[in-house]
């Protein structure tokens, strides 16, 4: 997953290029200052995903813009 943190184009979430199927382009207004980016990330995420904030969870990437996330989806 891609995040795009400062964007004007956000808040969004596409589906990226053909040849990286079931990753995401995240673009959102806040910056990545004081983990803000990142707790805007998963509320972003869990309103896409329709889940609580309490099942997504980044693994990796915290400092990054390309991150690993797991959403956990309502079975």
């Amino acid at each position: 997953m891609h995040v795009k943190p400062g964007s004007r184009k956000g808040p969004l979430v596409e589906d990226a290029a053909a040849d990286d199927p079931g990753s995401l382009t995240v673009y959102m207004q806040q910056r990545a200052v004081d983990g803000q980016a990142n707790a805007a990330l998963v509320e972003l995420l869990a309103k896409h995903f329709g889940v609580s904030k309490s099942r997504v969870e980044i693994i990796r990437g915290h400092t990054s813009r390309i991150k690993l996330v797991s959403v956990e989806l309502a079975s």
